[in-house]
């Protein structure tokens, strides 16, 4: 019985017919896989719908212009409310002012007139969400991602929002609620300008931090003890923290010591390079100057004996002693203002007088000699 082979397997379990085998070295060509169709594809049944949006529901101001004015009238009531609360407080603040050492005045003062600011901001902030539920455009609408790059027609299309949000919100119609707005909101301020006036002194600020204890014949003291030093008790290499003779009874002990303190140093005379003008402001090589530092007023303390060089540990401005303290290192823009000494019949050091030029940091009205 003949057997009949069509053909061999090839590589790929393909029938190659025998033909192409007989000859050595021949190409085996394969058969490619079947292609699917795409349109074969499941598609599920189960995908979530857009709902869309729920059904509209008129608001009462909108269906009746009764509701409509009076809610207009409750708005600009509000806002009334926060003009009359911005001026209560800064009346209350004058009126029931604090007294040194009585808590009951504190309480008072504390209590009117957050009473005030608390009216001022509820009247505002309520006034504005009663505004946007009550009265201003109630549809609801969906707002496709576009690109942030601005265009000429990206600023138009600006323009139109703006238009439209006031014709959506009626600002522009509504003149009761409009003015009142802009009365509450000119006058939310007012309180907090009256707060923060009067955190500076009642008298000329000016006038009060370009003068200081110090003045001529004042005794130079060891800080916090008081006690007078004389020249002989400051050695070559030495620093002494130093107050103005008096100071720890002065009524305003701290304010006066944040202006007068000041640093006391001896160095070898011929290390101090001194101005002409200033010669006779040292005495053999002890030299003054103010501790505050002229960048943000933090007191320099920091004395290193080899260098002559101050340091203030706040922000690391460095000042020279050799050469009137300038500055050479540091954020500070000033030298420290150096304090005129002498010694008087007893050996004391003393000022010959106040420092001639504001001491701290600069200030707008600055004016330096």
């Amino acid at each position: 019985m003949a057997q009949h082979d069509d053909g061999v397997a090839g590589p790929d379990g393909v029938a190659v017919p025998d033909g192409a085998n007989t000859a050595a070295g021949s190409a085996i060509v394969k058969a490619h896989a079947r292609e699917v169709s795409p349109g074969t594809a499941v598609v599920p049944s189960d995908g979530l719908q857009n709902p869309g949006f729920p059904p509209h529901r008129a608001r009462l101001t909108d269906t009746d212009p009764k509701k409509d004015k009076r809610a207009e009238r409750q708005v600009s009531g509000l806002f009334y409310l926060s003009i009359v609360g911005s001026i209560f407080a800064v009346a209350a603040y004058i009126a029931f002012p604090i007294v040194p050492g009585d808590m009951a005045s504190v309480r008072m003062n504390t209590l009117m007139l957050g009473l005030g600011i608390t009216l001022g901001l509820l009247g505002i902030g309520i006034g504005a969400v009663h505004w946007a539920k009550a009265l201003m455009s109630d549809v609801e609408i969906v707002e496709q991602r576009h690109g942030t790059r601005g265009t000429d027609a990206t600023r138009a299309k600006a323009v139109e929002v703006f238009t439209l949000g006031n014709k959506e919100s009626g600002f522009g119609r509504r003149s009761l609620i409009r003015n009142s707005l802009i009365g509450a909101l000119v006058l939310t301020p007012i309180p907090a300008v009256a707060l923060f006036r009067d955190l500076a002194p009642a008298e000329d600020p000016v006038a009060l931090l370009k003068h200081t204890m110090w003045a001529k014949g004042t005794r130079l003291t060891r800080d916090p003890s008081g006690t007078p030093i004389k020249a002989s008790d400051v050695t070559l290499g030495s620093a002494f923290h130093i107050i103005p003779e008096g100071l720890n009874d002065s009524e305003h002990k701290l304010e006066e010591k944040a202006k007068a303190a000041v640093l006391l140093m001896r160095l070898k005379p011929e290390d101090l390079t001194e101005l002409p003008e200033r010669a006779s402001w040292s005495y053999d090589g002890i030299v003054a100057y103010s501790k505050i530092c002229t960048h943000v007023g933090c007191p320099v303390a920091l004395y290193e004996q080899q260098t002559h060089h101050l340091l203030c540990p706040c922000h690391q401005s460095q000042f020279d002693v050799a050469n009137h303290a300038e500055v050479i290192f540091g954020p500070a823009k000033r030298a420290l203002p150096q304090l005129p000494i002498a010694v008087d019949s007893e050996g004391y050091l003393i000022a010959q007088s106040d420092f001639l030029e504001p001491v701290g940091p600069s200030f707008w009205e600055r004016e330096l000699n």
